[in-house]
């Protein structure tokens, strides 16, 4: 039972991190300038935030789904404006220098993890996903016990990072091509996405 519900826990957590959305776009543009450690935290941000947002739907925790989705217009408001602010100084901003692989600044990484994880907590439609997710794989009639729901949250913090690691090795591969003019490039397509994703979140917002 335990190895059944984590490995459902696992694919949806990976299923929910996998569509192209502005995190996607801001861990790709990240790993390409600044490194594939920088991506990867900037994921892992991301995958907390879904892996709160899969506790609530495995432990049911209806309270906070009911207070998500009435304050929800405004969680997508301040998404929005995140967004923008973002997308931005990313379309403005002067066009990095190529970097080699680094570490990265602790304190800098923080900020990447923080900044994709309010970005994503931003979103709680996303805790209606992961209950069709595990509505269709059976889960929330699996689980009876604790340590079950558990398994469903640790499978869906892997599933997830697993595909930030996928998504970041693989930019990786490909951002020593990128010199001056691709980096300038990189700016200007990701400032623009971005801000298009603000767009929807915002009229989502308007719209209910």
């Amino acid at each position: 039972m335990l190895v059944s519900v984590f490995l459902k826990g696992l694919i949806a957590g990976f299923l929910i991190a996998a569509p192209v959305g502005p995190i996607n776009v801001l861990c790709v543009r990240r790993t390409i300038v600044q490194g594939r450690i920088v991506g990867l935290v900037s994921g892992l941000g991301a995958a907390f935030a879904d892996t709160l947002f899969g506790a609530i739907s495995a432990f049911g925790l209806s309270f906070v789904h009911d207070l998500l989705m009435r304050e929800k217009a405004w969680f997508g408001v301040i998404g929005a404006a995140i967004l923008v602010v973002i997308g931005v100084r990313t379309l403005w901003g002067s066009a990095p220098k190529p970097k080699k692989e680094e570490n990265g600044d602790p304190k800098n990484l923080i900020g990447d993890f923080t900044s994709t994880c309010i970005l994503t907590l931003t979103n709680p439609v996303t805790v209606v996903s992961f209950l069709a997710v595990f509505s269709a794989f059976g889960v929330q009639q699996d689980e009876k016990s604790f340590a079950d729901e558990w398994s469903v949250v640790g499978g869906v913090f892997l599933g997830a990072t697993l595909w930030w690691l996928l998504l970041t090795m693989g930019v990786g591969l490909f951002r020593d091509k990128f010199n001056q003019r691709g980096l300038r490039w990189t700016n200007r397509v990701g400032g623009i996405l971005i801000l298009a994703f603000a767009a929807i979140v915002l009229l989502n917002a308007a719209t209910g």
